[in-house]
């Protein structure tokens, strides 16, 4: 059992220590200055040390005072930030989201403030990293993964819609002095390369029937907004996922000079426990980024 002196008396004494008066502290704990008083004189008893000198109407620290009061005034501060911290917690639940990170930061990211507009009661987290979550253990309500990923029990996988791979480069580069019209104008300009991308620039070539003018050369990144922001500063010409470039389209950073058409891949999908949809937080999040793919939420 802890050995603790009343809470009254220790709030009588760090109220008056802090203000200098009884009086003062009285208004403060809305009691009257004898029940100050009173209770200080417990607190003295009790710990057999003089806390304070009364001198006339007006009391001063003793030493002993003093330093017991620092410790005080610490333990209550203590006790209010963990009073404000579980206050927080209270008003606001957090949704945890794991993604890859390209995608966190080139899609997700700039479309997450509407959610939040839409769902103040809740607090986003969004972690990024390449690999993937423990949805199991509750490590993130959501994980957005790339690629093909082992099934788990009890975990929903939601595939995006087809992305279009575009080949995409700054405007200064599409209209330069060797302009791009069409996919043998690609020869002698610089190729960009993404690395983790499931179809590359030799698929490309390949399927356009011109894997003669492939070139192995150029710069190599392992993270698709690397490569993004590279081509964006005319560094060359990137092969990307339009879920990437949205942005950079828009803002025309980038062209796409042979159209937004393209061959397609199956990559990203969301991630999640069939048994947690009935949490608020989930269900709102899954609903509104079903909304965002443009899919029909009939997952349950």
């Amino acid at each position: 059992m802890r050995k603790i002196p009343s809470l009254k008396a220790l709030q009588a004494f760090d109220a008056a220590a802090r203000l200098g008066s009884f009086s003062v502290a009285a208004e403060e704990l809305n009691v009257t200055p004898s029940a100050i008083s009173h209770q200080v004189r417990s607190l003295e008893n009790e710990l057999g040390v003089q806390l304070f000198e009364r001198v006339n109407r007006s009391i001063l620290l003793t030493e002993m005072g003093r330093r017991y009061g620092e410790r005080v005034a610490r333990g209550f501060n203590e006790l209010e930030a963990a009073s404000n911290a579980v206050d927080r917690s209270a008003r606001a639940d957090v949704l945890t989201i794991h993604c890859v990170p390209s995608l966190a930061k080139q899609w997700l990211m700039p479309r997450l403030p509407e959610f939040q507009r839409d769902n103040p009661g809740f607090d986003i987290r969004l972690n990024a990293s390449p690999g993937a979550a423990d949805l199991l253990s509750s490590e993130a309500d959501f994980d957005i993964r790339f690629g093909e990923y082992p099934a788990q029990p009890g975990v929903r996988r939601v595939p995006f819609p087809p992305e279009t791979m575009l080949v995409l480069c700054c405007p200064e580069l599409a209209d330069g002095p060797r302009p791009i019209r069409s996919p043998i104008d690609l020869a002698g300009h610089t190729l960009i390369h993404s690395e983790v991308n499931l179809f590359s620039w030799y698929n490309w070539f390949d399927a356009e029937g011109l894997l003669s003018l492939y070139q192995e050369r150029g710069p190599r990144f392992d993270r698709s907004f690397m490569s993004i922001n590279a081509a964006v500063n005319g560094a060359g010409i990137i092969l990307e996922s339009h879920f990437h470039v949205h942005e950079e389209l828009a803002a025309r950073q980038l062209v796409a000079p042979f159209g937004l058409t393209g061959y397609t891949i199956q990559g990203h999908s969301l991630n999640y426990m069939q048994s947690r949809t009935r949490l608020p937080k989930v269900g709102a999040f899954k609903t509104w980024f079903m909304h965002q793919l443009g899919i029909e939420d009939t997952t349950g």
